[in-house]
């Protein structure tokens, strides 16, 4: 993958996916790695309800 996509539901979808199966080891990570900022990914992904659960490293 290599942009992450703008929908929000296939963003928290993707991101989950990607935290999931190890391909990073953390949301910060994987915003390095997209040059995207971890506020703003939380932030957009809050707007439409999802929160992002650290200890279980994926969005809910």
């Amino acid at each position: 993958m290599d942009n992450l996509p703008q929908d929000p539901f296939i963003l928290v979808s993707s991101i989950n996916m990607l935290l999931r199966d190890n391909e990073f080891d953390s949301l910060e990570a994987l915003c390095d790695n997209f040059s995207k900022d971890i506020n703003q990914i939380k932030d957009y992904l809050g707007q439409y309800g999802f929160e992002y659960m650290e200890g279980q490293k994926q969005f809910r």
